[in-house]
């Protein structure tokens, strides 16, 4: 995939997604949309969590500022 934004990406995997549910779209193109869609996800997750990984919450606690990890799955916090 050429070097695209998470924006970008986002943007064409909604487009990709319109085109599939459309009832224009041949077997043969439906399939390259598919597998268009499933490389701009692995894109899109990619950076979530890349950024997910980078974010990090400051915590007051009893003795003073703490440092966690963030996840969004909630097993972490």
């Amino acid at each position: 995939m050429n070097q695209k934004s998470y924006e970008e990406a986002v943007k064409r995997l909604e487009e990709v997604i319109e085109l599939l549910e459309g009832k224009d779209v041949t077997l043969d193109d439906s399939l390259k949309l598919f597998q268009e869609g499933i490389e701009l996800y692995r894109f899109c997750n990619g950076k979530l969590t890349e950024v997910e990984e980078k974010i990090s919450l400051v915590i007051e606690t009893n003795k003073g500022y703490e440092e966690k990890s963030f996840m969004l799955d909630n097993t972490e916090v």
